[in-house]
């Protein structure tokens, strides 16, 4: 007999679980449509079986004992939305075992052990799908494994965490510190208590490691991801970056050039003439390079109870629409490729530099001529006095030059006897070449 429904166990009950509850619940007519099947929550695993819910009606779904879902034979997907590494992994795998599909937001799961979930999932003809676990509502990752399938991706760049853009933002709109806005955006519930993840860079990380894998086909681990947060970031950077043209945001980048990779997230000073330039706020924002389309742009939330909730049941509709097939855990490819990292002589950006020197004659003519001879052009100059003082600040942008030619000049001006200070630098992404 033709099955009419599907039967799913729910890891966590908390933000995004309460969110996959409520349209599960109020779609059902939409995915009998798309699926053909129905969709029943038919156990909800929890801490305290005896807090208070939300969404009313559940009370006899949650349980407290996660064999109940991962040994139910009834079960045929999980939704793992608790978040963690352990036991979510454990969980995860359990699931895989005996059979049943998975779908799951964890972004710092799937950037440390996504590939042998696959592995285990494809061995086990499951799918796992993980849509939510980058960019919230944004449907990245399904348009990088299928709509760029025959294309050639060659670079991954974006704003992919929702807390240190929202600083960014206000600092830039505001002219407020950094320290100030973040109090801010932890009152509003932007940050977290302790906001290390975020302002720090490795959530952004994460979610990089996951892209670049997917997007190149090879096994990036996140400690490749080169990675400098944003709490250095200081409102003369911005506003120097703003005469020149620049905003800066907190950048994951993923390219290739030669079938060699780099992967990192870093503030960059991005320019105005650039779409990701006048991505504010919350939202997420990713600009895919293929060598067949070009460039495109995926925008949107990357967050929140309801945005991130719309993916995971997304991705639980095309397991359904997997079942109906009889095609689940054959559409996923797990990193295939050879790993080929770049070093730092391969690295290729142009960068923005600002320094404190001596407000004296020729000391600009001889801080160029340092770049010259470092065989080094030089975009833009910026040389400033600073009031009631001897010195003066000036702000240089380069042409592209590779990594480590950026650290030698770093070394020779920090060597120089007009240098008092060299206060930042930061790669710098569109402009004119």
């Amino acid at each position: 007999m033709q099955r009419t429904s599907v039967n799913v166990g729910l890891l966590g009950f908390g933000t995004v679980g309460t969110g996959v509850v409520r349209i599960i619940s109020a779609h059902q007519e939409d995915l009998v449509k798309q699926t053909g099947m129905g969709v029943n929550i038919h156990k909800i695993l929890v801490r305290d079986r005896d807090k208070p819910r939300s969404v009313p009606g559940m009370e006899h779904l949650v349980t407290d004992r996660a064999e109940e879902i991962l040994q139910d034979p009834a079960i045929d997907v999980v939704i793992e939305v608790m978040g963690g590494i352990h036991p979510a992994k454990e969980y995860i795998c359990a699931a895989l075992e005996r059979g049943k599909h998975v779908v799951t937001a964890n972004k710092d799961l799937m950037a440390l052990y996504g590939a042998e979930i696959l592995t285990l999932a494809k061995e086990r003809g499951s799918d796992v799908f993980y849509e939510a676990s980058v960019a919230g509502g944004v449907p990245i990752l399904r348009a990088l494994e299928e709509s760029f399938s025959s294309d050639r991706i060659t670079k991954i760049m974006g704003i992919v965490n929702g807390t240190t853009n929202y600083i960014l933002s206000k600092m830039s709109q505001d002219g407020a510190s950094y320290e100030e806005v973040l109090k801010e955006a932890q009152a509003l519930g932007f940050a977290e208590a302790d906001p290390s993840s975020d302002v720090d860079g490795i959530d952004a990380a994460r979610k990089m490691t996951i892209l670049s894998t997917l997007g190149f086909r090879v096994p990036v681990a996140l400690e490749e991801v080169v990675v400098k947060g944003i709490r250095g970031v200081t409102q003369d950077d911005i506003a120097f970056g703003k005469k020149l043209g620049y905003e800066i945001k907190l950048m994951g980048l993923a390219q290739r050039d030669d079938d060699k990779i780099e992967v990192s997230v870093e503030p960059t000073m991005v320019h105005h003439s650039h779409p990701l330039a006048s991505v504010n706020g919350v939202f997420n924002a990713v600009y895919v390079y293929g060598e067949a389309v070009g460039e495109t742009m995926f925008y949107g939330p990357g967050a929140g109870e309801l945005p991130t909730a719309t993916s995971v049941v997304s991705d639980l509709v095309m397991v359904v629409k997997n079942m109906k097939l009889h095609v689940n855990g054959q559409g996923m490819v797990a990193p295939y490729k050879e790993k080929r990292m770049k070093e730092e002589t391969e690295k290729l950006s142009k960068y923005f530099l600002r320094m404190v020197v001596t407000d004296q004659r020729g000391v600009l003519a001889r801080i160029t001529q340092l770049f010259a001879d470092n065989n080094i052009s030089l975009g833009q100059v910026i040389q400033q006095p600073l009031p009631e003082s001897e010195e003066a600040e000036i702000v240089l942008v380069t042409h592209e030059i590779t990594k480590h030619d950026l650290r030698q000049v770093l070394l020779a001006l920090a060597d120089m006897d007009v240098t008092k200070e060299i206060k930042s630098w930061y790669r710098v992404e569109g402009g004119d070449e």
